[in-house]
């Protein structure tokens, strides 16, 4: 059975780490939707993501290629040295 006194200690001693963690997850989470919405008018290339959502271009690299992993962005054609990242369309509303 769990001890819901040993719990609420445990909440108590971590609770400030519990709050950055929540914060780190919220910034990732704002990051994430930027790059998404630059993505909402057609497919973007790395260097055309960062400058929309002005975020340095290694930082939009490694959250396409989380996205990517997710399916929530396909990687389209190459355009010169880049390829372009399309959006995948929510199906499940």
């Amino acid at each position: 059975m769990i001890d819901k006194e040993k719990l609420k200690e445990l909440r108590e001693i971590r609770k400030d780490r519990i709050k950055e963690i929540k914060e780190i997850v919220k910034e990732q989470n704002k990051i994430k939707e930027s790059i998404k919405n630059a993505l909402k008018n057609g497919s973007k290339t790395v260097p055309e993501i960062s400058e929309k959502t002005y975020l340095p271009k290694d930082t939009v690299m490694w959250y396409i290629a989380s996205l990517k992993k997710y399916g929530e962005v396909l990687e389209g054609d190459k355009q010169g040295d880049y390829f372009s990242y399309i959006l995948v369309e929510d199906k499940a509303l």
